[in-house]
């Protein structure tokens, strides 16, 4: 057994409670339940009250509800078949009689004594004879207490064990230490962390949960809050590094053309950063199209200009040459040194490009994780500019910006994300937001049709071919498993052989390497593929200006933020370019969502509209951000403690900036952190 008074709940293995054990202990891990604190912070997923008793008579048909009664016959065993044994007996509520049916519960059955009283819990079938339950849960009426806890379970661990190891680790432990002074907790109408953890697991009475969630939603959304900005403290580095301002607008005189007012201000954002005592932290997030690039290339030719060097890494290889390609291009006609390095660089020009990093004869170097190699050096790194933030690992980064003496760090992100879930998100980051397009960047028609149009979609699509242009279509296939591959390719095939028998037709899906993807995607750009069929959502920033047309199937299985970022691989060029959404559901939720799709192209109201409608999990995804999993408050439902435990961060980090009065809480913090990619 554990000494629970003295010891730190973060770290005690649950299997050292008494009634669990090693081998019992295996079932709670897979739960994800290792630790003490772990078990503790396990929530219900409901409860079920059994304090407010109904008569048979009053009992609603088809809700569960709690009858007390007192058994009057005893139980009756019948044998069905092999596997199969009914008990059978008889309450009285004092008015009727309740005819209880039994399956396979002999432990139970044995338990139950005539003329005792009991809770019946269940729903109630009535005829105009009599009333009948089948198989409701049943407990002595002296011990059956209030409100039940019912918690997510698993075949061989059942909500009942799980409460009552719970409540054996609570009995054990004499008090837990509350992480908060007591004059936070009344400031923001707090109960204590002892009382809502003990109410949350085993409410005396059904009010007492919402008082106890509140505390504990505070407690974890504050935890995350602390954790984002001390990290973002630890990246305050000292600025070594200062820039030159005016080289921007040197920079913006020779472009082509003219900036927007949101660039202009995301610039001068970084340009101040750089020249602050702390190194920049900023994350770059703008729409399709809503010209990050420049924006980068602006900030990198003042470092450049200040006589440093700049490092540019892409997930993939395509988007690294094509990033290499319009930064040349851009950059054309003045004395910046470009260079791209990827897996696919030669051996020969690898040795040369390192050599000239080494040297300083590169300025900007453009690559894949090829740039985070042991053997890359560079001469002096002042910044360093990711592309697409949450396909890196924090990591990754970090391993590339110690190739430099702390360097300034920009990342850049077509995501689009509401600016109070941004704060949140990439907490350890500072936002600048760009919420304009670029003038003369053509809208996106976007339709809804029917399968029943494909013919005409076709015709639409060969016609775009025959002018030069190109097409995408994306099917989607619930899981890319063998099956769907199998009906994705032959899928592909009927397209080849039945509609587009005289135009070149790629196929990406999710099982291919990325060398894979990316020649296929490649040959794409080239113009060499006319008809791109995708099963995977097409690589995010990927420019093919002659592509114009956006097919995609099935379109309702998508998220709509999936189906923005589709819309946005076109329109890169000059001709017109459209998105069709084919669907044939009958949903009306699925119908509404699509005509959002073909109401706006403007992705922060789309980004908005599919967070109210499926909840920040489905929205981010699979903890695609990196983002602590939160286990019981909800960054949308909860938005408004959300705001005063960032409130309350600050406060606390500008009292005590190490947080030394609050050790319990950092323990947490660590705790939390320690879980994740951060």
């Amino acid at each position: 057994m554990i000494d629970f008074a003295n010891a730190n709940l973060n770290t005690c293995n649950i299997q050292y409670i008494k009634g669990v054990g090693e081998k019992r202990a295996r079932l709670f891990n897979k739960l994800g339940i290792y630790s003490v604190r772990d078990l503790i912070t396990f929530y219900p997923r409901k409860y079920q009250d059994w304090s407010k008793n109904v008569s048979v008579l009053d009992a609603p048909e088809g809700e569960v509800v709690a009858v007390k009664a007192t058994m009057i016959t005893p139980v009756k065993e019948a044998l069905i078949r092999k596997g199969m044994t009914l008990y059978k007996c008889n309450f009285s509520d004092g008015q009727n009689v309740i005819h209880v049916t039994l399956f396979n519960n002999k432990y139970l059955a044995q338990s139950l004594r005539t003329y005792d009283d009991y809770i019946l819990y269940g729903k109630v079938e009535k005829s105009f004879t009599s009333a009948s339950m089948t198989s409701p849960q049943i407990e002595k009426l002296e011990t059956a207490g209030g409100v039940h806890p019912i918690y997510p379970a698993t075949d061989k661990l059942n909500s009942r064990a799980i409460a009552k190891v719970i409540k054996t680790a609570l009995d054990a432990i004499p008090e837990i230490e509350d992480t908060l002074t007591e004059d936070i907790r009344k400031r923001y109408h707090l109960c204590s962390l002892d009382f809502a953890t003990r109410e949350i697991h085993f409410p005396t009475k059904a009010e007492n949960i919402e008082i106890a969630r509140r505390r504990l939603i505070f407690e974890e959304l504050l935890t995350l809050q602390l954790g984002l900005l001390k990290l973002k403290d630890k990246k305050e580095t000292e600025n070594k590094l200062k820039i030159n301002a005016d080289c921007t607008e040197e920079f913006c005189a020779l472009l082509p053309f003219e900036l927007t007012g949101a660039q202009r201000r995301a610039i001068g954002e970084c340009v101040a950063d750089m020249m602050s005592p702390q190194a920049m932290n900023r994350l770059i997030q703008g729409d399709v199209g809503s010209g990050k690039t420049a924006v980068a290339a602006a900030v990198m030719y003042s470092t450049v200009k200040s006589g440093y060097q700049c490092a540019m890494m892409a997930p993939t290889e395509i988007l690294a040459n094509q990033h290499y390609a319009s930064l040349t291009q851009l950059f054309e006609g003045t004395n910046v040194r470009t260079a791209l390095l990827t897996g696919a660089t030669k051996a020969k020009e690898k040795r040369e490009i390192k050599a000239a990093l080494m040297e300083g004869e590169i300025d900007i170097i453009i690559g894949t994780h090829a740039l985070i190699q042991n053997d890359v050096e560079f001469r002096e790194l002042a910044l360093v500019v990711t592309d697409e933030q949450h396909r890196f690992g924090v990591e990754q980064r970090a391993t590339l910006a110690m190739k430099g003496t702390n360097p300034h760090l920009m990342v850049m992100s077509a995501t689009p994300i509401p600016r109070t879930l941004g704060l949140i998100i990439y907490g350890d980051l500072d936002i600048s937001i760009l919420d304009e397009l670029p003038p003369g960047r053509q809208e996106i028609r976007t339709d809804v049709v029917t399968s029943a149009y494909h013919d005409r979609i076709y015709t639409f699509i060969k016609k775009a071919i025959d002018a030069g242009n190109q097409a995408y279509i994306v099917c989607s296939l619930v899981d890319e498993g063998e099956s769907d591959l199998i009906s994705a390719k032959e899928y592909a095939e009927e397209l080849q052989t039945k509609v587009f028998q005289h135009y070149n037709l790629g196929l990406l899906h999710g099982k291919m390497k990325a060398k894979e993807k990316d020649a296929v995607m490649s040959a794409f750009a080239r113009g060499e593929v006319q008809v791109l069929v995708s099963t995977t959502v097409v690589e995010v920033g990927v420019d093919v200006p002659n592509a114009t047309i956006m097919l995609i199937e099935n379109a309702e299985r998508f998220g709509l933020s999936a189906l923005h970022q589709l819309r946005g691989r076109v329109g890169r060029g000059k001709d017109k370019s459209y998105c069709i959404l084919v669907s044939d559901s009958k949903s009306d939720s699925a119908r509404e969502r699509l005509q959002v799709m073909k109401s706006t192209n403007n992705g922060f109201k789309i980004a908005d509209y599919d967070l109210k409608t499926r909840g920040p999990g489905d929205f981010f995804g699979k903890r695609q951000h990196g983002l602590p999993n939160l286990i019981i408050a909800d960054m949308l439902g909860d938005m408004e403690t959300l705001k005063e435990c960032q409130q309350c961060a600050e406060e606390m980090l500008s009292e005590d900036i190490r947080l030394d009065k609050y050790p319990a809480l950092c323990d947490n913090i660590n705790e939390m952190f320690r879980k994740t990619d951060y």
